[in-house]
C-alpha cells in the first residue's frame, strides 16, 4: 500500500487509480479501510477511490512520538490527507460510523467539495448504542481494550447479539475482517493507546458544535442510513438532511450501521446518482 507523510506520521492508503471522480472513503474506530472493499469494487472505473487507514487502533504504521488524536485532529487529518494528494473541489468525502467529516465541514468547509454522511455518530449520540457503550467502558478501564480485543478473537463470541461488531451490522461481519481489525489491538500496545486516547477525548459538546456547522454548508450533501440501524438512530438521518441546505436522504433496507458491508450495492448506487446529479 502507498503511504503519505502527514503531521501525525505516515498514513497508509489504497488508491484505485484512474481519472475518475475522486472519492475519499473514511472508516470508523477499531476498523480500517478494508470495510470499504465492496463499495470500491462497485463504484468501478468511473471513480478514483482513495481509502486511508486512519490511526483508530487498527492501523499498522507507528505515529510520531507525542501525536495526539482527538475528534478535531482526526477530522483535520482527513483534510490534510486530501491536501497531500492534491485532490480538487470535485472530491466526494464519504464517512461511515465515526462522524468526523461533520467536524471537518465546520473547520474547513472549503475543503469538502461534496459530502456523504453514511450512518454516523451525530448530535448527542455518544457513546452510540450498546456497542459504543461497551467500547467506551473498555477505554476507561486499565487493560480494557486489550481484554475486549482478546475476547473478540474468539469467533463464537463475536456473534453474541448486542455486543461488539455484532450490533453494528444487520448481517454478520465477516470473520476475516474482524481478525484483521483486532490484530493490532491484540498485539500492539501503541495502537491500543491511540484508540484509548481518542475515545476518552470525545465529548457530546464537540459533537453538537460540529453539527451546527452543517447549517451553513452550502455544497451538495447526501445522507445515507440503514433502516435497521441499532447504533445510529434513523431519525438522526432525517435531522441531518434537514440541517444541510443542499441535503438529500437515501434510506436502505436490510442495513445497520456498517452500510459498506450490509448494503455496498445500495451505497455505491446512491453515491453514483449523487455525483451525477451534483
Amino acid at each position: 500500500m502507498p503511504q503519505v507523510e502527514l503531521g501525525v506520521g505516515p498514513i497508509a492508503y489504497e488508491d484505485s487509480g484512474g481519472d475518475g471522480v475522486p472519492v475519499v472513503l473514511v472508516h470508523g474506530p477499531a476498523q480500517d479501510g478494508t470495510v470499504w472493499r465492496h463499495v470500491v469494487d462497485r463504484l468501478g472505473a468511473a471513480f478514483r477511490c482513495l481509502v486511508p487507514t486512519l490511526p483508530y487502533g487498527s492501523h499498522r504504521l507507528p505515529l510520531k512520538p507525542g501525536a495526539a488524536l482527538t475528534p478535531r485532529t482526526m477530522a483535520l487529518l482527513v483534510g490534510e490527507f486530501a491536501d497531500a494528494l492534491a485532490l480538487g473541489d470535485e472530491t466526494v468525502f464519504v464517512e461511515n460510523d465515526g462522524g468526523r467529516l461533520q467536524q471537518l465541514v465546520t473547520e474547513r468547509p472549503e475543503r469538502v467539495g461534496r459530502l456523504v454522511i453514511a450512518g454516523c455518530e451525530a448530535f448527542d449520540n455518544y457513546p452510540p448504542g450498546a456497542g459504543g457503550k461497551l467500547l467506551d467502558v473498555a477505554s476507561k478501564v486499565p487493560g480494557g481494550i486489550a481484554l475486549l480485543a482478546h475476547v473478540l478473537a474468539v469467533r463464537p463470541l463475536r456473534r453474541v447479539p448486542g455486543t461488539g461488531y455484532a450490533v453494528m451490522a444487520h448481517r454478520p461481519v465477516p470473520h476475516d475482517l474482524i481478525d484483521h481489525w483486532i490484530e493490532p489491538l491484540r498485539k500492539n500496545p501503541a495502537a491500543r493507546r491511540v484508540l484509548v486516547d481518542y475515545l476518552r477525548s470525545v465529548t457530546r459538546t464537540d459533537m453538537m458544535a460540529a453539527v451546527e456547522g452543517l447549517r451553513v454548508y452550502d455544497r451538495p450533501a447526501l445522507v445515507v442510513w440503514g433502516r435497521q440501524d441499532r447504533m445510529m438512530p434513523p431519525e438522526h438521518a432525517r435531522r441531518l438532511t434537514t440541517l444541510l441546505p443542499k441535503g438529500r436522504l437515501v434510506e436502505l433496507d436490510d442495513c445497520g450501521t456498517l452500510i459498506p458491508l450490509d448494503r455496498p450495492d445500495g451505497l455505491a448506487d446512491a453515491i453514483r446518482e449523487f455525483v451525477d446529479e451534483s
